[in-house]
């Protein structure tokens, strides 16, 4: 595929916008508080980082899906959570500072694990002369591009706390409407692509969002952290950066094929649905525990 110049300057633009939206809600606190609260901080992590990308593997195989599809799910399990996980651990009355914290920690933490991953999928799912390896470097500069306006969020915060709290609302706008022209942009690219595996895609997205809802639920519970931190969890590693995955799959200047953008299109829709179904499901049944951890 040869570059294409709206995606070269759109992606980057779209990122940064997303990302400075990030960096206007967090603080140097939000990164602080794993020395207070490390257990839940670290369950997450661990379910993030090491969890996932090995169930995503398992899907993926066992799906059977076709070698780029395949990386582009493995991309999205490498990608840390979104900060649509804030506001549905919100509605749902999770812990939302433990919420914000995970996505800001995994988000640096993602520079390290991403390129490992993807190399990983490149290497087992794609044949030899279509193994682009993912460059260390190349992946840098994006997260420089992307970690760069969370900086400048973050500056403007803590210098102009009121203007950033006015400014968050719009910029979750702008984000929202950025992510869907990233997910109509992916489609529009490879549309034949995704007729042909909708409905392969399609349940190996959803069978991928469902397990990490529950893992990110049942294994803290398990490990005897409270409802509302489980849920916070559930929240952070069901809701993946999406918009990430398919910049990283378009990025002329990385892996620029629309084909890996396809199951991180998918899975952004999907996850919408099904993280509101999650929390209202645990809510009914927790309700009166929720309720006394407030």
């Amino acid at each position: 595929m040869t570059a294409n110049p709206l995606l070269t300057l759109f992606m980057p633009m779209a990122l940064g916008i997303i990302m400075l939206g990030l960096g206007l809600s967090l603080t140097l606190a939000d990164f602080t508080r794993v020395a207070k609260f490390p257990k839940p901080v670290l369950v997450g992590l661990g379910c993030q980082i090491l969890l996932l990308p090995l169930v995503c593997f398992c899907i993926a195989k066992g799906f059977g899906l076709e070698p780029a599809l395949a990386v582009g799910l493995m991309l999205l399990a490498a990608s840390p959570g979104g900060t649509t996980a804030n506001l549905y651990s919100h509605l749902a009355h999770g812990d939302v500072a433990l919420n914000i914290t995970l996505t800001a920690v995994n988000s640096v933490i993602a520079i390290l694990t991403m390129p490992l991953i993807v190399n990983f999928a490149l290497l087992h799912f794609m044949q030899g002369d279509q193994a682009i390896p993912l460059q260390f470097a190349k992946v840098l500069q994006v997260f420089a591009i992307v970690l760069g306006p969370v900086a400048i969020g973050m500056g403007v915060r803590s210098r102009f706390p009121a203007f950033a709290e006015r400014m968050q609302t719009p910029v979750k706008i702008v984000s929202a409407l950025f992510l869907a022209l990233i997910i109509l942009l992916a489609l529009a690219k490879d549309w034949q692509t995704f007729i042909e595996y909708a409905p392969l895609v399609g349940l190996a997205a959803l069978s991928f969002n469902l397990i990490s809802l529950a893992v990110g639920y049942y294994v803290p519970r398990l490990l005897k952290l409270s409802q509302r931190q489980a849920i916070a969890i559930g929240m952070e590693i069901g809701i993946h950066n999406g918009t990430l995955a398919i910049a990283l799959a378009l990025s002329p200047m990385l892996l620029n094929n629309s084909t890996m953008a396809i199951p991180a299109a998918v899975y952004s829709i999907i996850m919408f649905f099904t993280a509101a179904a999650f929390g209202w499901w645990v809510n009914q049944l927790h309700g009166q525990e929720l309720a006394a951890e407030a």
